[in-house]
């Protein structure tokens, strides 16, 4: 009988889940049978690419932004206690689901209480620094703390001078057991005859999400070329709607992404760290806008800027004319890295 590893991504946004869809495959390719276990847009997403495979729904960690990048650390420590409680119920709901589901492994995509003695435990995050502005140095050390609880770290880039998290996924972790695997992403670079000139993809926790989508609509409105408008809003059914120059939908499965992805000249998106390993392997040229008061984010959008491969600007800088910085910039591209999934889930086949 083949293995069983859940496979749980963080509900944050859409890009701990997309992520994980290259991990499930190779899960599966390698003769494992992953079972999914999150909530929210997160596991819907999942749901609807391995509509085949075990869903769980785990307790939601329910974390919302401020409106005021100034309040973002503030609104994350009111949730704390919240954030704790949910922490909590995850490991006794992993306790059963590991006893009661007979798994073998889990991977957890930044989900801090999702690991069992019991099994081999892989934590996955970008982030072995956690950028909190004058408290990163706390941040940074109650995170590797929950890590310690887990076999491995899989931080999803390269070791070397050439990545893409700086900082972010590289310092210094002699207690911990980190693999660096590669960047991570569900997609493969087509040549494809160009039909969008912007394409717009969307995704993140509300309501800055909203934010951006208002804010984006009005600006691009003007805009005289093709717009292909992805809302990130995971629904049950898919909804398409044109307006104008613009055709928009509120979400796109993996395959119908790709092709669009592969089929647009300029993507405008958040700096999250998923979407920037995706644009990677394509090679696109992008435009980054940051989450407010996301200090992750900002300082991966200011790091690519600063090396003139992305331009970027505050949310509510965004003009159509911050755009013609992207002629001068290079774009991102791809570090042609083979992940190893048998050596790498060789953690899974100890007895």
């Amino acid at each position: 009988m083949n293995k069983r590893i859940l496979v749980a991504p963080l509900n944050w946004g859409l890009g701990h889940a997309t992520r994980s869809i290259p991990i499930i495959n190779a899960l599966i390719e390698n003769k494992f049978t992953p079972v999914i276990a999150s909530d929210g847009v997160a596991l819907e997403l999942l749901k609807k690419e391995f509509p085949d495979l075990e869903h769980i729904e785990l307790p939601a960690y329910n974390v919302t932004y401020a409106k005021n990048r100034h309040f973002f650390k503030l609104k994350l420590l009111q949730h704390s206690p919240k954030l704790l409680k949910a922490i909590k119920a995850e490991k006794k709901e992993v306790k059963e689901i590991v006893e009661t589901k007979n798994i073998h492994g889990i991977i957890s995509d930044n989900r801090l209480g999702v690991y069992n003695k019991l099994v081999p435990s892989v934590f996955m995050t970008h982030q072995l620094q956690v950028l909190s502005g004058n408290t990163t140095w706390i941040s940074t050390k109650l995170h590797l703390k929950i890590i310690k609880h887990f076999n491995e770290c899989w931080v999803p880039d390269n070791k070397g001078f050439q990545n893409l998290s700086g900082k972010l996924g590289h310092t210094d972790t002699k207690d911990i057991a980190v693999k660096f695997i590669g960047p991570l992403s569900r997609f493969t670079k087509k040549d494809c005859a160009i039909k969008n000139d912007i394409m717009v993809l969307l995704s993140g926790p509300e309501p800055q999400r909203t934010m951006l989508e208002e804010k984006l609509l009005l600006e691009l409105k003007f805009y005289p070329g093709t717009v292909l408008f992805v809302k990130g809003v995971v629904e049950k059914e898919q909804i398409i709607e044109k307006r104008g120059n613009m055709i928009l939908y509120n979400f796109m499965t993996s395959d119908l992404l790709e092709t669009s992805l592969n089929e647009s000249k300029l993507i405008i998106s958040r700096s999250g760290y998923t979407t920037i390993m995706d644009l990677a392997k394509l090679g696109k040229q992008a435009f980054f806008i940051p989450t407010p008061g996301q200090f992750e984010q900002e300082y991966l959008a200011e790091r690519l800027d600063k090396q003139k491969l992305v331009p970027s600007c505050k949310q509510e800088d965004f003009t159509l004319k911050a755009l013609e910085k992207t002629s001068s910039y290079k774009g991102l591209s791809d570090f042609e890295y083979e992940i190893n999934y048998k050596k790498l889930f060789s953690l899974f086949k100890t007895e």
